[in-house]
């Protein structure tokens, strides 16, 4: 090869170099998210601008319709009434729930509302000792005595009865010796340890309709 041809080359491959850099640049600058805090995402929306923006889901402002999840996010260690409209196309997590911690990565649209192309979830493990509470058998054994009044019961989750909140039943547990199974309603956080056949230990209260309303779901611990 000459010395003429080699230069040739030389410079070829100097261009190609420089176009693929410009084009790592253009790719990363066009992915990359800008992390906001939910009262700057309020405050100076961006609209266009891909960003990330993290804070807890406002109580019951949840809501899903054509398969489309929409809620509102506060900053708990802001002005609580400081909040941001997000609207997620897709499947909430089972995690998913009132307080728990979304981190939401999207658009912001011209009317202020971040058009969520990815959602996490995160809510702390919680540990509870099971000594004290009742076994489902046991629970459903009291009958109509028991109803409306706050108890503990613990349990093994039932394969296929974990769902996200807001869409009915969260999930049932089951006695292991009887089959006796419980649906159990909560719209709260469910920490990602929470799954299918793990033994929670529930404070509630037990209703007419032979469902158990939780207000606190821990892991047994």
């Amino acid at each position: 090869m000459n010395a003429k041809m080699k230069k040739r080359m030389i410079a070829v491959s100097g261009v190609i170099v420089i176009v693929l850099i410009l084009v790592l640049a253009f790719v990363g600058g066009n992915t990359a998210a800008t992390t906001m805090s939910v009262a700057e995402a309020a405050e100076n929306p961006q609209a266009g601008q891909k960003v990330q923006v993290s804070g807890n889901v406002v109580q019951d402002s949840f809501a899903t319709a054509d398969n489309v999840l929409t809620f509102k996010i506060y900053d708990p260690d802001g002005d609580p009434a400081t909040q941001l409209e997000v609207r997620y196309d897709g499947a909430a997590s089972s995690t998913f729930g009132n307080d728990v911690t979304a981190i939401c990565t999207g658009k912001i649209n011209d009317a202020g509302v971040l058009e969520c192309s990815e959602l996490v979830t995160k809510c702390p493990s919680k540990y509870e000792n099971a000594d004290s509470a009742l076994g489902v058998a046991q629970l459903l054994g009291y009958g109509d005595s028991v109803i409306g009044k706050v108890v503990k019961v613990a349990g093994p989750i039932e394969a296929g009865t974990l769902t996200a909140a807001g869409q009915g039943d969260r999930f049932a547990i089951f006695d292991a010796e009887s089959g006796e199974e419980l649906p159990v309603l909560f719209d709260g956080a469910l920490s990602d340890e929470v799954v299918e056949g793990a033994t929670v230990v529930l404070t509630g209260s037990l209703g007419d309709n032979g469902k158990f309303t939780a207000t606190d779901v821990a892991l047994e611990g």
